[in-house]
């Protein structure tokens, strides 16, 4: 047996050239070598095809860029910083309250016959106008016994000054008359018993003068309890009333709202010459503006905030134009106050400035710089700054994950929503 009949059935069982047949083992067996030889050059050539491929695409295939690696920079917004002057200003928050709110109460007793068409709630009357007139008949009356008293004490005195002028008269001759003789206790006690009388005039004219029930400002009526008709004795409360010609807002100020004022605790302003304050407030669909004036701080700190209360003035917040709504009491208001003036100072806006006093700079080489700065004053909008920041440096104002320094940066140039800076 040759190499070609051994070689010959295992190439074509590999191959899978077919199965075996009994009917073909004799021509398989002749034509051994023929099959191996055809086999091994169909191998050849597709080696051959295959390199001569590999070597084409190697060959046409593109030259790898040598260089260093291009940096992973983030994108962020910044803005640039300015230097400015202008002033502290604060944002705090209030209830208005009237400058004075009272019960108004009888002072005499007796029968109401009038009461004003304005004794209603939400009633406006001016000072001294009546209210409610109580029934005068008594008290006129006694306005009438005391002038009639008063007239008979003159009388008395008259007769007392004339009988001392008689004993005057008589004891020219004596040596060192007495008081009595001269008739001074009797003088004396006339001229009381008519200041007496006369006191009781007044005192009468007083209490008719009661009968109309007035308080002495500008008011508006906040709730009535009694009417025309009813019986009041002294004592009883007849109305609850507010002035109109001021009105106050108190205002709770921490110590960094206190330095940013520039005022010193128990601060009083002079002939209502204040610090200037904007109250605003959203009432009627709109938001309205008023004008007042930070008149006084209290004198004390509370024990358990810290902090301080200043008073904001309002004149006359009823007084408004048509369209206009005034400044009632209860309505709660945000208080815009300028403070101390503040003179060569940075501008930055306030997202600029970071946790612990520190401010992100993108360097001229955009890179990330963390620098620490002196804050004079901030607000929800711009912080000022007094050192650490110059002019024209370009402030980072976008949040930046876990920051160091030197991480590369890449300016966002077109912000959706800009920064916009106030110097005022």
């Amino acid at each position: 047996m040759t190499r070609c009949d051994i070689l010959a059935p295992l190439l074509v069982a590999e191959l899978g050239v077919g199965m075996r047949h009994p009917e073909r083992e004799v021509t398989e067996q002749k034509g051994g070598c023929f099959a191996v030889a055809i086999v091994l050059l169909s191998l050849l050539l597709i080696g051959t095809i295959t390199g001569l491929i590999v070597w084409g695409l190697n060959a046409n295939a593109p030259e790898p860029e040598v260089g260093e690696p291009a940096a992973n920079r983030i994108g962020v917004y910044v803005e640039s910083a300015f230097r400015t002057e202008g002033n502290a200003e604060i944002t705090v928050f209030g209830e208005v309250r009237p400058r004075v709110q009272i019960d108004v109460v009888s002072e005499v007793s007796g029968r109401i016959i009038k009461v004003s068409p304005h004794f209603i709630e939400g009633g406006s009357f001016r000072s001294g106008e009546a209210l409610i007139t109580v029934e005068d008949r008594d008290y006129a009356l006694a306005v009438s016994e005391a002038k009639a008293r008063v007239a008979g004490r003159k009388l008395e005195l008259e007769q007392s000054l004339a009988d001392a002028d008689v004993a005057k008269r008589q004891l020219v001759n004596e040596a060192n008359p007495s008081d009595l003789a001269l008739k001074k206790p009797q003088i004396i006690q006339a001229r009381s018993a008519l200041e007496a009388s006369e006191l009781a005039l007044e005192r009468a004219l007083s209490d008719l003068s009661r009968t109309q029930i007035s308080v002495p400002f500008d008011a508006r009526v906040t709730a009535t309890a009694v009417d025309e008709g009813q019986y009041v004795s002294i004592g009883r409360t007849v109305a609850s009333v507010f002035s109109t010609d001021k009105a106050e807002v108190r205002l709770p100020l921490s110590n960094a709202d206190i330095a940013a004022l520039g005022v010193p605790i128990g601060y009083e302003a002079e002939d209502d010459l204040g610090l200037s304050v904007e109250l605003v407030a959203d009432v009627g669909g709109a938001t309205r503006r008023w004008a007042g004036r930070l008149v006084r701080l209290d004198a004390s700190l509370d024990s358990r905030t810290r902090s301080t209360f200043g008073t904001v003035e309002v004149q006359s917040p009823f007084d408004v134009v048509e369209g206009e709504m005034p400044m009632a009491p209860g309505l709660f208001v945000a208080a815009q106050i300028r403070g101390r003036a503040l003179t060569d100072v940075i501008a930055i806006p306030a997202a600029g400035l970071r946790a612990g006093g520190r401010v992100f700079i993108m360097n001229d080489e955009d890179l990330l710089e963390v620098r620490n700065v002196v804050v004079a004053h901030a607000t929800a909008e711009v912080a000022y700054l007094t050192s650490g920041i110059a002019e024209g440096d370009r402030i980072i104002i976008s949040p930046i994950r876990n920051p160091v320094p030197g991480m590369a940066l890449s300016p966002i140039e077109d912000a959706a929503d800009p920064v916009q800076l106030s110097a005022g």
